[in-house]
C-alpha cells in the first residue's frame, strides 16, 4: 500500500485511532487525537508540557455575535476563488502527508526540501507538525465546533477528508498550527527568506478557510497555537539541535545551486489572488 493510502486507512479510524506519538507522559489522561496526521512522526515535545490551549485561548464565538458574523463575512469572501487556481492550491495545504508539506514550503524556502536532499529540514518539519497540531486538542475537544461545510451543508476542497473532519472539532485550527509553526521555524533556518516564508505560512492558515473546513476564528486561533508551540520548542535541545543542522544543511543547498530546481510560478500566481 503507498504512504498515502496508509493515511487514508487511518482516517477512516477516526477517533478510535489511539495517539502515539506523545502518548505516555506520567500517565496523565490525554486528550483525544482523532487526526491521525498529528501523530505519525515523534513530537519534540511530551503532549503533558505542550502549550494549554485550554487557557491559551476562550471559546470559539457563538452563533449570532459579532465575531461569528466577523467568520461568516470571511467565508463568504472566499467562495469567488472556489474552483479557481487559488482553490487548488489550498487543497494541496489540505494535504498533510509527507511529502506535501515540504514541496507546499520549499518555494518559499528557496530551495527545495526533501527528504534525501534535505533531510533535516524535513525530519523537523515532520516532528513539528505533530507537537503544533496537538496542541491544538484541548479547547478542539472541549468546544467541539461544527466546522463551515457543515452548516452549510456544502463541501471543501477535500471530499475524502470530510467525514474525518465531521467528528473533529473546527476551534482551532491544526493545519493551521502547524502551518504558521513551520513558518516560524524555517524563518530561523533560512532568515534570508523570512517575508517569503511568513507569508506562505499565513497563506497555509487562509487556505483552510478557502476550503471550506475552518472558520476565519478557527485560523486565527490556530496561529497563537502555532507560535506558542514554537516558543515551547526553542528550550528542547534536540529541536535547537535539529535547526542547528538544518540551517546548515539550507547554506550548503543554497551553494550547490539548489533553487533553480523549484518551479514556482504556478503557486506565485495562485498566491496572487484576493483571499
Amino acid at each position: 500500500m503507498s504512504a498515502r493510502g496508509w493515511v487514508f486507512l487511518l482516517l477512516s479510524l477516526g477517533a478510535g485511532f489511539a495517539c502515539s506519538a506523545n502518548a505516555a507522559d506520567n500517565g496523565a489522561p490525554q486528550p483525544e487525537v482523532s487526526d491521525p496526521h498529528f501523530q505519525l512522526a515523534p513530537g519534540y515535545i511530551k503532549q503533558s508540557e505542550l502549550p494549554d490551549s485550554l487557557l491559551l485561548l476562550g471559546p470559539p464565538p457563538p452563533a449570532g455575535s459579532a465575531r461569528f458574523a466577523r467568520d461568516e463575512e470571511a467565508r463568504e469572501a472566499t467562495i469567488p476563488l472556489r474552483k479557481t487556481a487559488r482553490w487548488e492550491l489550498a487543497r494541496l495545504d489540505a494535504d498533510l502527508d509527507f511529502p506535501q508539506p515540504a514541496k507546499n514550503f520549499s518555494c518559499a524556502m528557496g530551495v527545495p526540501i526533501e527528504e534525501n536532499a534535505t533531510p533535516h529540514v524535513y525530519k523537523l518539519m515532520q516532528r513539528i507538525l505533530t507537537d503544533a497540531g496537538l496542541s491544538t486538542y484541548g479547547v478542539k475537544n472541549a468546544q467541539h465546533r461544527t466546522r463551515p461545510f457543515v452548516v452549510h451543508d456544502e463541501g471543501t476542497c477535500w471530499p475524502d477528508q470530510e467525514p474525518l473532519l465531521r467528528n473533529d472539532g473546527s476551534y482551532p485550527s491544526g493545519h493551521t498550527a502547524a502551518g504558521w509553526a513551520w513558518a516560524l521555524v524555517l524563518t530561523e533556518v533560512n532568515p534570508e527568506r523570512k517575508n517569503e516564508l511568513l507569508a506562505r505560512g499565513l497563506a497555509f492558515g487562509q487556505s483552510r478557510v478557502i476550503c471550506n473546513a475552518h472558520w476565519q476564528s478557527d485560523v486565527d486561533a490556530g496561529r497563537i497555537m502555532g507560535a506558542a508551540t514554537v516558543a515551547r520548542l526553542h528550550s528542547d535541545p534536540a529541536f535547537v539541535e535539529d535547526v542547528k543542522l538544518a540551517r546548515d544543511e539550507v547554506a550548503r543547498a543554497k551553494a550547490a545551486g539548489q533553487a533553480a530546481k523549484l518551479e514556482c510560478s504556478a503557486e506565485a500566481i495562485a498566491l496572487s489572488a484576493k483571499k
